[in-house]
């Protein structure tokens, strides 16, 4: 070879790596810290228990490269405007409930909760099995943000009373803290609705700014406190059937990590959410045995109550299909959700029945 054929297939050769330079993604470097806001109190039971392994997780996938310090609400930005910090690259990631995030778009409380929606199972069966994932990814990105599921209270109580309800109407001029659509429904039954970060319920119901409240079930509301302001408990609500929480991470940020750090922070996030349900399961029937030994009395919704439950969710779901968004959620999740229940109804929740029925469970 000539030398200039030499210095020309040299001169090719480096225009190939440099083109292919350019169009590699541009990966950060070096060890990383992140910073994570969150809608929770430091230490808040549960909820912070999921904050911190998901942090915990990340870092151990990652062999250290990366960091994740929590921020508990208030101490870089309220509970309430962590995703407007995230979006605005204040900060890197929050873990929250982004039934929180209804004002941005009404879809957002499909990934926490919606009123008469799906239990954690179906939830679980939705987002990891079908297409529940993919359409959380899809609203995100519309904000700058890759989100996913990191936490699973399970099924939630209906709320605290100070005396008991017995119809539909009690809940006229009721000051009671509710989030989300379920919040929404309980404003056509007349209630004054309020969105009362978790951290101030107690004040809020002690100094009587609220009459009632839901928060999440027995083990978390024991440490709150609420059976000491408020004596009368519902275990079963309509609002909150199988609450997840998330995190969601600034897309540029998340884009610049690896891939593996990537798939590290879905696989921590999904560890975390099978985890904390597994944790709030296990501490809810042995939290609500000591509140009924303290004097709690635990009460169940009139059917009558129920269908007025029923209606007012109906209106508020249907009234937001008009956003393509939002109905495309709101029917990937209706049927799947009615799919799921027509084999579980007839399988576990039957079984469940006669097992409790034969061996006198309660």
């Amino acid at each position: 070879m000539d030398r200039r054929s030499f210095l020309k297939t040299s001169a090719m050769g480096g225009s190939a790596a440099a083109a292919t330079a350019l169009a590699a993604p541009a990966y950060a470097q070096g060890k990383r810290t992140l910073t994570m806001v969150t809608t929770w109190p430091r230490g808040l039971a549960g909820v912070w228990d999921s904050v911190e392994r998901v942090a915990n997780n990340i870092s151990a996938a990652t062999d250290g490269q990366i960091t994740v310090v929590p921020k508990a609400a208030g101490e870089l930005v309220g509970a309430f405007e962590v995703f407007d910090a995230v979006t605005a690259g204040q900060a890197d990631m929050y873990h929250g409930a982004d039934y929180y995030f209804v004002g941005q778009n009404p879809a957002f409380a499909y990934f926490t909760a919606v009123p008469f929606g799906m239990t954690a199972p179906e939830m679980m069966t939705w987002y990891y099995g079908q297409d529940g994932m993919a359409l959380h990814h899809e609203l995100g990105e519309i904000f700058g943000l890759k989100s996913y599921l990191a936490g699973q209270t399970g099924a939630q109580g209906g709320g605290w009373f100070r005396k008991p309800v017995m119809s539909a109407d009690d809940f006229k001029g009721l000051k009671f803290r509710m989030p989300g659509l379920g919040g929404q429904a309980l404003s056509k039954l007349g209630a004054s609705v309020q969105n009362v970060p978790g951290g101030e319920i107690y004040q809020a119901l002690s100094t009587g700014a609220l009459d009632a409240t839901e928060w999440i079930g027995p083990w978390s509301d024991e440490k709150l406190g609420l059976q000491e302001v408020c004596p009368y408990y519902y275990p079963a609500g309509f609002h909150e059937p199988g609450a997840a929480l998330s995190i969601a991470t600034n897309l540029e940020v998340f884009e610049s990590l690896t891939p593996s750090q990537q798939k590290a922070v879905e696989i921590a996030a999904g560890d975390a959410h099978q985890a904390n349900y597994a944790q709030f399961t296990a501490n809810n029937g042995p939290a609500l045995q000591r509140l009924v030994a303290g004097g709690t009395k635990v009460e169940q919704f009139t059917p009558d109550i129920w269908d007025a439950f029923g209606a007012a969710s109906i209106e508020v779901l249907e009234g937001y299909t008009n956003d393509d968004i939002f109905k495309k959620i709101h029917d990937s999740a209706q049927k799947s959700m009615r799919e799921s229940s027509g084999w579980l109804s007839r399988a576990e929740s039957a079984y469940t029945s006669e097992r409790n029925r034969v061996l006198g469970v309660n």
